[in-house]
Order: C-alpha cells, then sequence, then structure tokens
C-alpha cells in the first residue's frame, strides 16, 4: 500500500502539466458559542477555531489537496459532494463505505483531482461521519472552468441551511428512541442564510451584529445582504446544506434564470422561485435593476423552510428568513426592505423540463435495474427506522471498499457486501428506480456519479399512464444531476453508466433518515477495481493503518470473513414489528369464520324442520347424547383418567 505523498503523486502524474495543486489545511474543532442566528448559543464543529468552514473555489485545472488534522473527540470524515473521484473511491469520504474515519489526533490527505474529473460548476464539501455535518462541519465549493457558458458581471454563492441549537448526538438519541415510535424527526430551530464573495463570506451590514460574537465576521439573515448596481447581470449560486429543510427560494421585484443544476450547466429557464431539497444546488441569473437613483430601494430576498416534513412547527420557530438586495444603503432592519405581497402558494421546479448545455443522449436500456421501495416502520426493539424494500441498512464491519479489493473472485458477490448492497458490471448501463411509499418528500443522493434522470411518476402504485407513465427511452438530452427530490408516493427512475469502478453510496440525504437505515451500497466493476488499483499500487497505506487503530478489519466480507456467505457477526436489523395478519393467523380466521358460517347454516336448516320428521329429529338427539356419555365429560378427560386408574 501507499503513502499519502504516493498517493497524490500517481494521482496527478497523468494529469495536465499546468494542473495546480489547490492545498488546504483544515484543523476539525469544536468552536464554542456560535450564534449566527442570534438566538442562542452553543458549541458547532469548524476548522481552525472558526465557524463556517472556510469557501472553497478552485478551477477546473486544480487538483484539491485537503490535510484533514481530526481534533474532535471521535471519528470524523469529510465528503465532497459531487465529485466523481475516478481511480479513488477511497477519498470520497463515506463512512463504513470508503474509509474508517479519521481517529481522534489523527490526519488524512484527501485529494479530490478536479482536473482529471472534467467538472466544474456549484458543489459542497460536508462531513460523512456521526451527523456531524449536522454540527456545522460544512462548507461550499465552486469549481470554475475556463470560460463560463454565460457572461455576468459578477457572481455570489448563497448558503441555505436548517440550525438546531442541541448537539446532533443529543437530538439523534431523542429521534431514535421507544419514546419515539413514530420517527418524528427533529425540527430545526431556526434558518440560515448567509452568502459568498470570490471565495470568502461576507460581513454582516455594519451596525447589525455584535463585534463580540464569535461569529460576528459573517453576515447572516437580516443583517446580510449582497450590493447590487444598476444594469448589471449577475450569477447567484444558491446551495442547499441543510440537514433536514428543504428550501423554496425567490426575490421580490426581480426574475430568475436556471442556468445550473447540481454542477450541470443548463439552457435558461425563467422561474419565479426556486425549490431546493437538501443537498441541492442551483444557479441563476438575475439582472439589476434600472431604477432611478430617487426610486432605488433594496429588495427582500426569501428563504422559507418547506415545513412540510416537520412533525409539527414549534411556535417558538420562524421558518421564513429575509436578507436583502441592496442598490442604496445597506438596510439596517427589514423595515428598510421593500417586500411584496405573500406568495400564494409554493411551487416545485419542473427538474426534468431543464436542458443540459452540453447535450448527452439517453443511455441504452438499462442491463440491470434496482428497484427500491422507500418505507418507514415501528421496529421490534420499539424504535423508528427507515428502510428500502423492508430492509434497514446497517454500515458493515469491513468498509467495502476493503471488501471489494480483498475479496479476489468472490467480489461480484452482492451478498458479500451485506444487505442493501449491489454490485454492477464494468460499463454496464443501470437504473435506479426509486419508489417514495413514505408520506413525506425526501432528496436522494449518488456517490461518484450524475444520473440521467430518464423518469418521474406522480403515483408509482398507479395504473393510470398519466400518474405512472412508461419509461421513454431514446431522450435527446434527459436532465443531469447527483441529487433528485421524490415526492410522497412519486418515483424517480435515474440511468447510470458504471464507468468508475470502486463502491458508492446511494441514500436519502436528510441526515436523520440516513442515520435510520435509508441507503444502500453500488459496488462497481469489482474485477475491473482490484486490478487498476493493484496496478496503481494498492489503497494508501494509512487509510487500512487508521482503520487498524480503531480494531476494525480491512479484509474480507462484510463481516471480515474470508467467504461470500459467512456473514456471522454482521450487524442486522432492527427489523418491522408483525402485528398484522401471519398467514397462520389468517388461516386460523378463516377456518373460525367457516365454522361459525356452517354452524349457523345448520342451525338455520333446522329451525326450518330441515326436512326431517319429528321421529328423525328424536333419534339424532338420542344418538348425539349417547356419544357424549361414551367419551365422557371435559371432552373424554374424565373417561381417560379413570382408565388410567383401574390399570395402575
Amino acid at each position: 500500500m501507499r503513502t499519502p505523498l504516493a498517493a497524490f503523486a500517481a494521482l496527478t502524474a497523468t494529469t495536465c502539466a499546468r494542473a495546480a495543486v489547490h492545498e488546504l489545511w483544515w484543523n476539525i474543532t469544536y468552536v464554542y458559542n456560535a450564534i449566527p442566528d442570534g438566538l442562542a448559543e452553543r458549541r458547532v464543529i469548524g476548522v481552525n477555531g472558526s465557524w463556517p468552514p472556510p469557501p472553497i473555489e478552485v478551477s477546473t485545472n486544480d487538483t484539491i489537496l485537503l490535510h484533514a488534522l481530526n481534533s474532535l473527540d471521535e471519528v470524523a470524515t469529510l465528503h465532497h459532494h459531487g465529485m466523481f473521484f475516478n481511480a479513488s473511491t477511497w477519498m470520497d469520504g463515506a463512512l463504513g463505505v470508503s474509509q474508517c474515519g479519521i481517529p481522534p489526533g489523527a490526519s488524512f490527505d484527501y485529494v479530490v483531482p478536479i482536473n482529471g474529473s472534467g467538472q466544474w460548476g456549484t458543489y459542497w464539501v460536508h462531513a460523512h461521519a456521526k451527523g456531524q455535518y449536522v454540527d456545522g462541519l460544512r462548507a461550499p465549493v465552486v469549481i470554475h472552468p475556463p470560460t463560463e457558458v454565460y457572461d455576468y458581471d459578477d457572481e455570489y454563492t448563497i448558503v441555505l441551511g436548517d440550525w438546531y441549537h442541541d448537539e446532533q448526538k443529543v437530538l439523534l438519541k431523542q429521534f431514535i428512541s421507544i419514546a419515539n415510535p413514530g420517527g418524528a424527526e427533529p425540527v430545526p430551530d431556526s434558518a440560515l442564510v448567509y452568502y459568498t464573495h470570490n471565495g470568502q463570506y461576507m460581513g454582516p451590514i455594519p451596525g447589525t451584529t455584535p463585534s463580540s460574537w464569535v461569529t460576528s465576521n459573517v453576515g447572516y439573515n437580516e443583517n446580510a445582504t449582497i450590493p447590487f448596481e444598476r444594469g448589471k447581470k449577475y450569477r447567484l449560486r444558491i446551495v442547499n446544506t441543510s440537514a433536514f429543510a428543504g428550501f423554496y427560494f425567490w426575490i421580490d421585484g426581480h426574475e430568475m434564470q436556471i442556468i445550473e443544476a447540481d454542477g450541470v450547466d443548463t439552457q435558461p429557464q425563467p422561474v419565479d422561485m426556486l425549490n431546493l431539497a437538501v443537498a441541492q444546488r442551483y444557479s441563476v441569473l438575475v439582472y439589476a435593476r434600472n431604477d432611478s437613483d430617487s426610486d432605488a430601494k433594496n429588495w427582500a430576498v426569501h428563504a422559507n423552510m418547506d415545513t412540510v416534513m416537520f412533525d409539527t412547527v414549534p411556535d417558538t420557530l420562524n421558518p421564513n428568513v429575509t436578507s436583502s438586495i441592496s442598490y442604496t444603503t445597506p438596510p439596517a432592519s427589514l423595515a428598510e426592505i421593500t417586500q411584496l405581497d405573500p406568495v400564494d402558494e409554493y411551487v416545485d421546479v419542473n427538474d426534468t423540463a431543464l436542458v443540459p448545455v452540453q447535450a448527452v443522449p439517453q443511455l441504452p436500456p438499462a442491463a440491470k435495474t434496482i428497484e427500491l421501495e422507500v418505507s418507514f416502520d415501528t421496529m421490534q426493539d420499539g424504535t423508528n427506522h427507515a428502510m428500502f424494500n423492508l430492509q434497514t441498512y446497517n454500515t458493515p464491519l469491513v468498509p467495502a471498499v476493503f471488501s471489494e479489493l480483498t475479496l479476489g473472485e468472490n467480489a461480484t458477490v452482492a451478498g458479500a457486501y451485506g444487505p442493501l448492497s449491489f454490485v454492477v458490471d464494468h460499463l454496464d448501463v443501470f437504473d435506479i428506480v426509486l419508489k417514495n411509499g413514505d408520506a413525506g418528500k425526501h432528496p436522494f443522493h449518488l456517490h461518484g456519479h450524475q444520473f440521467q434522470l430518464v423518469g418521474r411518476a406522480t403515483d408509482y402504485t398507479s395504473d393510470n399512464a398519466t400518474l405512472n407513465p412508461p419509461l421513454d427511452e431514446g431522450q435527446a438530452n434527459p436532465m443531469r444531476r447527483d441529487t433528485v427530490m421524490v415526492p410522497s408516493m412519486g418515483s424517480a427512475t435515474m440511468r447510470v453508466v458504471a464507468d468508475n469502478p470502486g463502491v458508492w453510496f446511494f441514500h436519502c440525504h436528510i441526515e436523520w433518515h440516513l442515520e435510520v437505515g435509508l441507503a444502500i451500497q453500488i459496488i462497481e466493476a469489482p474485477l475491473e477495481f482490484q486490478q487498476r488499483t493493484l496496478a496503481a499500487g494498492g489503497i494508501p497505506s494509512y487509510i487500512g493503518e487508521q482503520c487498524a487503530a480503531q480494531g476494525m478489519p480491512t479484509s474480507g466480507n462484510a463481516a471480515g470473513h474470508a467467504s461470500a456467505t459467512d456473514l456471522s457477526g454482521l450487524p442486522e436489523g432492527p427489523f418491522p414489528q408483525h402485528n398484522g395478519w401471519h398467514p397462520k393467523g389468517v388461516g386460523a380466521m378463516f377456518g373460525c369464520v367457516l365454522t361459525a358460517v356452517i354452524g349457523m347454516a345448520t342451525v338455520t336448516w333446522y329451525s326450518f324442520g330441515g326436512n326431517l320428521t319429528d321421529e328423525e329429529v328424536e333419534r339424532e338427539t338420542r344418538e348425539r347424547q349417547a356419544k357424549k356419555a361414551e367419551r365422557g365429560r371435559f371432552f373424554g378427560l374424565e373417561k381417560a383418567v379413570k382408565a388410567r386408574v383401574q390399570t395402575s
């Protein structure tokens, strides 16, 4: 196995000679007394002693080398959301899938070979362990191509997020509890909106934030504004970094045109409002107003949490936050912001109608289809969990990347990786058909790929072709993205080509739902992965050493055995309660009902005489009495006891 420097050299050796290394040093630390919403101080997880973690802006010819030092008291990871990590799946940062996690006091060098992925656009980086991004370990990432598709005068990144006053571990204990059998998710205490410009967070409007606050260097909500100049054109990149809440976003007095979704440039699509599920990103073009100086105003920027998923909306929660676009002196309060009448209804973006600028015809029909149906239920242990196909995901004892590398020919056996694992062959086209049987909407994210969104249904259970249309093959240029929102009872069909050997997570990006098992593993081209990885010198040695430091095995199947089938010791469950009708119960009830029906029919027969004479009825009655006397009392029990006494 290789050292970190050897791994970095191997990844960069074949890339463009002019590629730059964008080197970052992140000390992942606790930050105390953060109060971005102005309501309550709390401990958060930040970088280098401050919060929020710094935004990242790079170019397509760069490679990110992020040195992550874990100064927390538990393992940590970082996931660069949306990055492909070609030939380096172990850099993806998914705990228990691509690494064991960075132990406290240890470091991990994340190499993100952007110059070899052909990617640009709007992304983000966040923790992928222990729910730490709920506590603040999250930041926007912008990748600039040499020439942008659209011209504009300036650009800003808008960060949206929900915010909790209690730490994730406290909330998780309350969430996964027999006291919460219905699975009501923790409701955020507030919402945040804040801005970046040229790779730096924008400060608060002067005089609006106490300088003594730990988070006083950044403007949040009504204390944040974006300065516009008359007649100019702006690109706004919007990122939803929430743990739970989707957002509806719009700007009073301005029109928007979508030009990017999840790193994919699109043809301009006019919209009045955006909806962003957790982890989704959009870019919009906005033209500044041409009002005269005397008519110039500051206009409201709205970011309203989608409360449909909330079990309750507490009286203390304001789900709607407002900041501003300023043309004059930045507003000192909401009273100095022009707000139009409230919207009549929230409207979702039809992302299947978006058209990528770079046309890619629909992939051929799938060689394999992975059908996944979402459900939630109270389990046998009294807690509520999420399931795909009535099974909840558990993290394997051996991260799947090590199983894929060490199992040899057995690496092609899906069962070796544990439940909810799927193997796809190299360069095969496969479909993920996501059917949302839950009452709420869910955002689903595929690591290591952008998928083609080739189909949607409003009601996947319906026989009505309007509600559940057949898949339309041969589309000229279907929309591509990495995170899709699926409404209740709806479905989405994602088409993928298996061109990135490794192990990739697919999961609901609501953090609470990931914690209760709404995930699968896709093991892609295992034999090809073995060949390529071993030819390149193997997985960097320090990654395995960090597993060993935690007592975690790095070979064999999901349970650590050199077998395709022996999963003894692998955590399983919890499993759904079975309080309904089982086959035996149905059979017993059928027998009881049948007996009752026969009995009632018999009574009815005799009540009408049954065509029997009085003599026949009397004879049958005597015969029944004789048989009863012969059996003895209590169905023959007394007679049988007497017989045993006489023979003893």
